[in-house]
């Protein structure tokens, strides 16, 4: 990646306009202690949707998917928006300061939804930043541009990684609350670049990956998990440590002997299985042969609309 061209977005999600910056200084917000991830050669973005800054991404323009996108989680509202994808204009290196917009004129520097559409490789256009995740309609919205997307095996998008994001959110939503009473967790998703391409253009990522880390209030501590998946079809993403996660990323990134820092210093790094509690579930009424009631994760969302309302195939 040191020899790739790679650009901070800012996502500014209230008007539909990105900004291309040289650093992430106009978007830390997003970033727990206004520390940004340290994955060295990377270069860094902002995206901005009517006025304002929704998340960060540090995007990759010659493989043309993310690297990473950052984002904080305050609370969600369900649904999806009636909205196409989009590109990022700046991208282009136009300087134009002009709104996301929808559009399928190749570009030199991102992919455009003609990219997507009709693979035969099975591959989903699969958010970093969820759409579930948002707090009101144009977040959503602004989370449909194609510089927060990447191909994902379309079984791993809608059934493994779904179920992870729901589960995530859910904890995130039990768990993370501050001094003040209020929801909040800061999260970094990202895809590690492969060695194929969608229509010889847009680069399949061999691997996806997803860590938060928030503050406990009630239990007075630090709260932090990651989460790591091949690509692939039917590949269940694996729960692991921070620790383990940032030297998953050093060896996917090639960043050797340089380490990958994804939060700062107060987020644990050898905490895995953070408690969580289970819950009986009676089987289907008029189910025979008298079977025994399960349990399950007391976060598990099965039948919850989560992303299945907002991720796109």
């Amino acid at each position: 990646l040191s020899s790739q061209k790679l650009l901070f977005l800012l996502s500014l999600l209230t008007l539909g306009v990105s900004h291309v910056v040289n650093h992430f200084s106009q978007c830390k917000e997003f970033f727990l202690k206004k520390e940004t991830p340290d994955i060295r050669y990377i270069l860094k973005d902002g995206n901005k949707y009517k006025n304002d800054y929704r998340f960060a991404t540090l995007y990759d323009t010659t493989n043309r998917i993310p690297v990473f996108s950052a984002y904080k989680f305050t609370g969600a509202v369900k649904g999806r928006p009636g909205q196409a994808w989009m590109i990022e204009p700046d991208l282009e290196g136009k300087n134009s300061n002009e709104n996301m917009k929808v559009t399928n004129i190749q570009s030199t520097n991102q992919a455009v939804d003609a990219d997507n559409e009709k693979n035969t490789l099975h591959m989903d256009r699969g958010h970093l930043l969820p759409c579930s995740y948002t707090p009101d309609i144009d977040a959503k919205k602004s989370t449909f541009t194609l510089t927060n997307a990447v191909p994902q095996a379309s079984s791993f998008n809608q059934v493994s990684w779904r179920k992870m994001e729901c589960s995530v959110r859910k904890f995130l939503e039990n768990n993370c609350i501050d001094a003040n009473r209020n929801l909040q967790a800061y999260l970094v998703t990202g895809a590690v670049p492969g060695n194929n391409y969608l229509n010889n253009k847009v680069n399949i990522p061999s691997s996806m990956w997803n860590a938060f880390c928030c503050y406990n209030s009630n239990k007075k501590e630090w709260i932090a998990q990651g989460y790591w998946g091949e690509n692939d079809q039917s590949v269940n993403p694996s729960l692991i440590t921070l620790k383990d996660l940032e030297e998953e990323l050093a060896t996917g990134y090639s960043t050797n002997p340089n380490p990958v820092k994804v939060f700062p210093d107060e987020c644990p790094r050898n905490v895995k299985d953070i408690k969580r509690k289970r819950r009986q579930v009676k089987e289907d009424e008029g189910e025979k042969g008298g079977k025994e009631p399960r349990t399950e994760m007391d976060d598990c969302c099965e039948e919850d609309e989560c992303d299945c309302d907002c991720d796109e195939m």
